[in-house]
């Protein structure tokens, strides 16, 4: 982390002001709705604890649903310029490895007083949607609430129930609160499905998370997605473009998150030409999304595998500024024109920007940011998220390298992951761990199959090197 420009630790100048933050934010401002007696709840991996937004929905009849989120307000405890802001700014997010988590923010205040915590009122942003049967978009709009969350629910519980399994015990316990999942289960669907006609890539890479056994780690587990996972994915992609329109109608300069037309449109083709199927020489998200679904259909266990081959191919995300009029930039994956980060404050530096610039609005102030103070914050985001991602990788490397060590000589099926000048690397599929392709590397390229051979790890450097075998 030091080596990329990261903060391992909190300095005693943020000891200091979190000394003196003992409660919640509070606030008299006569606008802030009371919005505590709705059924609001969380849904989250089964160990967080830093809870960011919950969520709500009302049927308005005639097949229109009023969808609501609400999002920690970070900034009415943090301000801007604060010790606190300064660290945050500085990372721009959690980081996440398998040895521990790095909070972008203390845990004083990222699981407790910024927490959307159960059974507590908090004072919230709010994004609420009119959405229409179609899955369309009616209607938005943004405000300061008071919430309280009903229920912490977790993925795997409510996900497990939406597909038929057991009521969860937090479900049962709140009046109303499964009729109400349901709803915006209900809507989540109906937001996909238009999403997808537009052409939003369904993708299903592989994410694998260390286990731990008497301090040592025994295996690495794949994270599936399901209904539950994907109703927060929905309801937060429908916000953050809420969110960045509102932004827009107020003729404010806001942050974007950005993924381009894919950089290597050439290499996707060649990846669906060695599937059997075509695409148009342009890029193109709905003829993309439908070869991806020809595909999950015909090889859904390998689906992850191309899935992963076409991510790497498109290119990464970025943070770009956008002026009021400007034509939008919008993300190719999601098939949306109109996309910031607002819904994860408590691990995001963007979202806490944004949420800056959101209140200036509603409090008819100035702007806290000039445009050019946004454009250095969206670059520098952009980096620190890259040097995060990397810090990421290299732990979960020497976690994999830890599970690897005692499989030296062993052969696995494999696909190719990166191709460039610096080197070749390769993932196996079982268990699925990525490494560096030493020896037969020659005509490879994103996407190919082969066989390979493990011949070394060095788990404190997270390197893992493979050699192509012929079977």
């Amino acid at each position: 982390m030091l080596d990329r420009g990261l903060l391992p630790e909190f300095s005693p100048a943020v000891e200091g002001q979190l000394a003196s933050l003992n409660a919640p934010a509070s606030s008299d401002d006569q606008s802030i709705r009371d919005l505590r007696s709705l059924l609001w709840c969380s849904l989250d991996n089964d160990d967080s604890r830093d809870l960011d937004q919950l969520t709500f929905a009302e049927d308005l009849g005639g097949s229109r649903v009023r969808a609501m989120i609400a999002v920690a307000d970070v900034d009415a405890l943090v301000a801007r310029g604060t010790p606190v802001d300064q660290h945050a700014q500085q990372n721009t997010t959690s980081i996440y490895t398998a040895a521990r988590i790095f909070p972008m923010l203390p845990e004083k205040l990222s699981t407790n007083l910024t927490s959307l915590n159960e059974g507590e009122d908090r004072i919230a942003v709010v994004i609420d949607i009119v959405v229409n049967g179609d899955g369309s978009v009616e209607s938005g709009d943004v405000y300061r609430a008071r919430v309280h969350n009903k229920a912490q629910l977790t993925y795997h519980g409510v996900g497990d129930w939406l597909d038929g399994g057991e009521m969860p015990e937090k479900v049962k316990a709140v009046p109303g609160l499964a009729e109400n999942l349901k709803v915006q289960d209900r809507i989540a669907d109906q937001m996909r499905t238009l999403r997808h006609e537009h052409g939003a890539l369904d993708l299903e890479t592989i994410e694998a998370r260390a286990v731990f056994s008497d301090g040592r780690i025994s295996d690495l587990r794949q994270e599936k997605r399901n209904n539950a996972t994907m109703l927060i994915e929905d309801f937060m992609i429908a916000a953050n473009g809420v969110t960045a329109r509102f932004l827009a109608g107020h003729k404010l300069p806001s942050l974007r998150r950005v993924v381009r037309s894919p950089e290597r449109w050439d290499r996707i083709e060649k990846i669906a030409e060695d599937h059997g199927d075509r695409l148009p020489p342009d890029p193109d998200a709905p003829a993309l999304e439908a070869f991806l679904t020809r595909q999950r259909k015909a090889d859904p266990l390998r689906f992850p595998d191309l899935s992963l081959s076409i991510v790497k191919a498109m290119g990464a995300g970025e943070y770009v500024v956008e002026m009021p009029g400007q034509a939008p930039i919008g993300h190719f994956g999601l098939a949306v024109k109109d996309y910031t980060h607002s819904t994860a404050p408590n691990r995001r530096f963007p979202d806490l920007l944004t949420h800056r610039l959101v209140k200036s609005v509603l409090a008819g102030t100035k702007p806290p940011y000039t445009a050019d103070e946004l454009t250095a914050l969206a670059a520098h985001c952009t980096e620190q998220e890259d040097a995060a991602n990397k810090v990421e990788r290299r732990v979960r490397k020497s976690a994999a390298a830890c599970l690897l060590a005692n499989r030296i000589g062993e052969r696995f099926d494999a696909i190719v992951t990166g191709a460039a000048e610096k080197g070749t690397w390769v993932r196996i599929l079982n268990p699925p761990i990525e490494g560096k392709l030493i020896h037969g590397a020659e005509g490879l390229d994103i996407g190919d199959r082969l066989h390979v051979k493990l011949i070394g790890v060095d788990i404190a450097a997270g390197f893992i090197d493979f050699a192509r075998t012929r079977g």
